[in-house]
């Protein structure tokens, strides 16, 4: 960002209401309206990639669905797919749709929650209590056919861990088509309000050009006119043996990003009815042994859009190596595309329009010594700097340090 003395420039985080985790923008503003940003990320890193590595091929995809909360069906999906390319394994029919059958009940969950947190930002607390209330069943459902609202641990190398009774089917098939017209009824309450429309149409357009060139994927994408999904390019599962159409909207703004997560709500409900319709008998794991050397990707569209992961083994117990790309990694970088120019009002709603992951983007670089090849800042160096820099924070503020505070208690723990 080109910082000018006569233009101030306005933190947005790292800590903000409307941000669920810490990431920072740093808004230039010419009075009100913003004329560049410079943003920061990775406040939070939690090390899962290295993790990985330390955990057996079969225990990876506990930890990866814990990237996301919203996202804890695909990214072990994604993960998972990488290594069955890796094993050239052919995942038994019944496992495919009821995998199809959980990522698509994530869609509406992740998709009406993004809603309801919506409305609650513009002050349409209406919207909030009518998309939660109708969210709900959704949660009910993963939780009966998975055991958990979260973190539901379905899938697994060759299939999926645990069936679902064919008699369960008529009952999920009855309380997610009774959620089809309360989300139509929501969906033009968004689509024809007037006051959502003033709020909402114009705001912080990414125009197909810039969608492509940002090479963002997902509503993001599809918002702006850019018709890509994972699901129809690159079938995996059950999605190229249903039918099933992707939604785009031309106008790239607020509004238009909106509009597709409602519409992709209804789609996913129908997509839902008719994995349950179609759902073959039969096995649901081909119970994988060991994992060959190789490599390989897996994508998934998560809600957010396009979920990559790599994965490479060397033929032991545990990843060699494993990659994430979340799709906020390339979303959150277009805002520069859509903020700029923008009024300083509009820039909170313009960054929740892109349903931003923030801990999903967490990355660490590892300085080396070109000649050498030895590390200019090993752990114990990162350690030491951090401890440094809480010391000086705590000199500059007058606090009590925090071993004063608490070293005698955690002694006293011990003990």
């Amino acid at each position: 960002m080109r910082v000018t003395v006569d233009r101030p420039v306005l933190p947005l985080g790292p800590f903000h209401p409307l941000q669920e985790e810490p990431e920072c923008y740093r808004l230039q503003v010419d009075g009100e309206r913003v004329v560049d940003m410079d943003l920061r990320i990775s406040y939070n890193h939690r090390g899962i990639e290295e993790l990985s590595t330390r955990r057996t091929f079969d225990q990876v995809p506990y930890l990866v669905e814990r990237v996301c909360g919203i996202c804890s069906a695909s990214h072990p999906l994604a993960y998972i797919q990488a290594v069955e390319t890796i094993c050239g394994c052919q995942v038994p029919l019944r496992a495919q749709y009821l995998r199809t059958l959980v990522v698509e009940l994530e869609r509406i969950h992740s998709h009406l929650l993004w809603v309801g947190l919506a409305g609650h930002f513009l002050g349409y607390n209406t919207v909030f209590m009518w998309a939660w209330r109708y969210r709900e069943p959704v949660m009910e459902i993963l939780e009966k056919v998975t055991g958990s609202r979260c973190a539901y641990a379905n899938a697994k190398i060759g299939g999926v861990r645990r069936d679902i009774p064919n008699e369960m089917f008529g009952e999920i098939g009855e309380q997610v088509g009774a959620m089809a017209g309360p989300t139509e009824m929501l969906t033009h309450a968004v689509m024809d309000d007037p006051v959502l429309h003033a709020r909402l149409k114009g705001v912080a357009v990414l125009t197909e050009q810039d969608a492509r060139r940002w090479c963002v994927t997902g509503p993001t994408a599809r918002g702006s006119g850019v018709p890509i999904d994972a699901r129809r390019d690159d079938p995996y599962d059950a999605y190229d043996r249903i039918e099933w159409k992707v939604v785009t909207r031309p106008a790239g703004d607020v509004q238009a990003k909106a509009e597709v997560r409602l519409l992709e709500t209804l789609e996913a409900i129908e997509i839902v009815k008719k994995v349950l319709r179609d759902c073959p008998d039969g096995e649901i794991d081909i119970h994988v042994e060991e994992v060959p050397p190789g490599e390989a990707i897996g994508h998934v569209e998560a809600p957010r859009g396009e979920t990559f992961h790599y994965v490479r083994s060397d033929g032991g117990r545990c990843p060699v190596r494993h990659k994430i790309r979340a799709p906020s990694y390339v979303n959150v970088p277009s805002f520069r595309a859509s903020c700029i120019g923008q009024h300083l009002a509009d820039v909170t709603i313009a960054l929740a329009a892109v349903d931003p992951c923030y801990s999903c983007t967490e990355r660490m670089a590892v300085l080396r010594d070109a000649p050498g090849g030895g590390e200019l800042l090993d752990a114990a160096t990162l350690q030491r700097l951090s401890v440094e820099r809480t010391r000086w924070f705590e000199r500059q503020l007058g606090v009590t340090p925090f071993d004063a505070r608490w070293g005698p208690r955690f002694q006293e723990l011990r003990s």
